[in-house]
Order: C-alpha cells, then structure tokens, then sequence
C-alpha cells in the first residue's frame, strides 16, 4: 500500500473527487440523522417500510405459527401500518435466515423497529471502516462512499437486510486469512441472499479446494447447519411453506428491474428457469477467470470483479441489493488515479437516489442499468489504472497484477 499512501501525500489539495465525494457524503450523513429521528414518530416510522415484512415474520414465529400464511401476515401488516389496500408481503429470504428476524417477535414494533435501523447502520458504518482498515487506513474521503452510496441508503431506510450479506462479505474478507473459521461463519450472511453470489459462491467453492482452506467451509456449515436445525425446531414446516410462495405466479411474475428477470420476461415468460441462465454462464466464466489467477488470487482485488459480475447475472436483484458492490467499488476507487472517475462514482449516487425520494417506483426500467454501470466503471477504472503503471518506469512496490492487494494490510 506505500505507492497509495505516496500518490495521496503528493496531491494533498483538495480537487474535484475530494469535494464530490465530501458533499455527497455530508448530504447522506444529514439524511441518515434526520430519518433515524423520524423512525421513532409512530405516524411516520413505519408504514411502507419492509422492516414491517420482517417484523410481522417474527411475531408468526414466536407464535410458533405460518409466516407465509396470508390472512395472518395481512392482519398483522395492516395493523402496523401498511396500506389497507396492500395485499400480504412475506419474507423472501430463505428459511435459514428465519432466525435473524425471530428476535423481532419479542419487541414492540415502534421499538423493534428503532433498533433495527440502529443495527443497520452499525452494520452499514462497520462495513466501511474495515474496509477502510484493510486497505492501510488512507488519509482521504473515499471510505465515505460506503454511507453516501444510494443502495445503501435505500437498504437503511427501508429496513432491508442486504446490509447483514454486505457485513458477511466483508467479515471474510478481514478473516479468511487470520481467522478462516469465522471467515467461513460470517458466509452465513452472505446465504441471507444467496441469488447475488452464484458466480462469486462458485469461485469461493474452487479456491477452498485448491487452497485447502477447509476450515473456511466448516465454519460456514457449522453456521449453516445451526440455522437450519434451529428454525425446523421453531417451525418445521417452513421450508415446505416457503417453497409454495416462492412458486406462486405473483413472486414468479415479480417484475423485478434487473436484467435476468427483463430477459425471462421478454423471452420466455412462462420458463422461471431461464433467468438463471445469465447467472448459469457467468459461473461457467468465473471459473476459467480464477483458474488463470489462481496463483496469485486476493479475494479483496481479483474478488471485487466477480462480485459485481454477480450482481449484474443475478437471477433477481433489486435496488437496495446492490449495497453488497461497495467493497469491489472501493477497491476499484482506492486502484484509481482518476480524478474524474472518482467524482462520477460519489455524484452518480444523487440522481439515483433523488429519483427514489421524487417517487420513481423500484421497479422501474431506468434501475435495470445500475449494476452494469457499476461494472462499467469498474472495468474503466482498471483498464486506466494499467495504461498508468504501463507507462511508468516499474518499482519494487509495482507489480503486475491488474489489481490493488491488500494482503497484510492489517
């Protein structure tokens, strides 16, 4: 990391990228502070936001009752504040992450939900300071992407859970090598959604193999395997419960704005299966691109592709769920000398989350294109991060990769 640290002592002047990424990450700060006080206002905390989904899912399962029955979901959600016109909304994510919302049950919901956005937001703070961490803690705004990034906003204050996968990602990230165990243990949250990890998760499963990292994989079964046997002792019938609502024609025609879903939609209507086929091929290409790095693979630089990757091929991705690219944007910004770059990456996040305060529906076209311009930025970025070491005369702390390691950073 000395060459970052020695680019960024020599342009300390305040430029373009800094000033961007200051105002945009001031303009998220005061948004964050003025809805965690608004959260608490019984009138205005709860209707609408999906915390109230998870809330509701808690309350059935303490109960020890269906968390996908209709009529019950119904009346609890209406009663918390959801529209009367709105039908029932379940809890999507697998029924291993039923354990996560459970405590939820044991809270009042003004009270359950004020601590919910409290536990986001250190999740979402947490995220970015380790990253900023094993990077080498840079003297410079760029880890403020992480509060000022629209997704993550998004993810906040509609009470998603995206932000605990963006935590797990992370987590492993910081332990596989000191603490592979618990590396493998913090995976457990990425399984809260594991339809954005398919070509990542195929990648992980090869470099486990030939790495023989295999406590990596204990520590996630163990964690798995937990959660697992702990919600069939709650509610045995969840997994079959679950199965049934996620093949209901209302999930299975979700117009979801991502590009597997579009494609399905517009080509095979009636085939579910089709929109993993982007997903399936991407797999395919995720493990010829780690057999050619496998000898010099850092999950921080050669990773951060693969995952945006995932989210461009995943089978349904909404806006909020694309909280879980900030460490491959960090790091394509920490690689960057791209003033220009770096200021396009900070004011992007204000049109994209200024529509959604204007009243553009997450479900609307212009979305579908925010993960490929993630991945088109990323790719730019690296592919002018080359052109620059290629230009110069080579030193010992400038290597070939294409990417910014970070191994040993802590």
């Amino acid at each position: 990391m000395s060459h970052n640290r020695a680019e960024i002592a020599a342009n300390p002047k305040a430029d373009i990228a800094e000033i961007s990424i200051a105002t945009v990450g001031g303009l998220a700060v005061a948004l964050i502070v003025i809805f965690v006080c608004v959260v608490q206002i019984p009138a205005h905390g709860q209707g609408g936001r999906d915390f109230m989904i998870f809330w509701a899912t808690g309350q059935e399962l303490v109960q020890h009752r269906n968390p996908y029955d209709p009529s019950s979901m119904e009346r609890i959600e209406h009663a918390a504040g959801f529209p009367a016109d709105f039908p029932a909304f379940y809890m999507r994510n697998p029924p291993w992450a039923l354990p996560l919302v459970l405590p939820l049950g044991f809270t009042p919901m003004l009270f359950g939900n004020f601590l919910w956005t409290l536990v986001l937001l250190g999740l979402q703070i947490t995220s970015g300071w380790l990253i900023w961490r094993m990077f080498g803690r840079p003297p410079n705004r760029i880890h403020w992407l992480t509060m000022a990034f629209a997704p993550s906003l998004m993810c906040l204050f509609m009470g998603q859970t995206a932000l605990f996968a963006l935590f797990g990602l992370v987590l492993f990230h910081w332990f596989h090598r000191t603490n592979p165990f618990l590396g493998g243990m913090a995976l457990w949250l990425c399984a809260l959604k594991p339809h954005l990890f398919f070509p990542y998760a195929t990648v992980l499963l090869a470099w486990i193999i030939v790495s023989k990292s295999y406590k990596v994989l204990a520590g996630f079964a163990v964690a798995f395997a937990a959660s697992c046997a702990f919600i069939t002792a709650i509610y045995p019938a969840s997994w079959s419960d679950y199965a049934h609502m996620m093949r209901s024609p209302a999930v299975a025609n979700d117009p979801v704005p991502c590009l597997a879903v579009s494609m399905r939609l517009w080509l095979a209507p009636e085939h579910v299966w089709f929109q993993f086929l982007p997903a399936a091929m991407a797999c395919i290409w995720a493990l010829i691109y780690y057999w050619r790095h496998r000898n010099m693979w850092d999950w921080m630089g050669n990773g951060s592709l693969l995952l945006i990757v995932s989210l461009v091929v995943a089978p349904y991705c909404w806006l909020y769920d694309l909280c879980i690219a900030v460490p491959a944007l960090l790091q394509g910004a920490y690689s960057t000398r791209s003033r220009a770059l770096l200021a396009f990456l900070a004011l992007i996040n204000i049109p994209i989350f200024g529509g959604v305060i204007a009243g553009l529906k997450l479900t609307s076209a212009p979305y579908l294109w925010i993960a490929p311009m993630w991945l088109a930025w990323y790719l730019v970025a690296l592919r002018l991060r080359k052109l620059t070491l290629r230009n110069e005369s080579p030193s010992p702390d400038r290597v070939s990769s294409p990417t910014l390691s970070v191994q040993g950073s802590r």
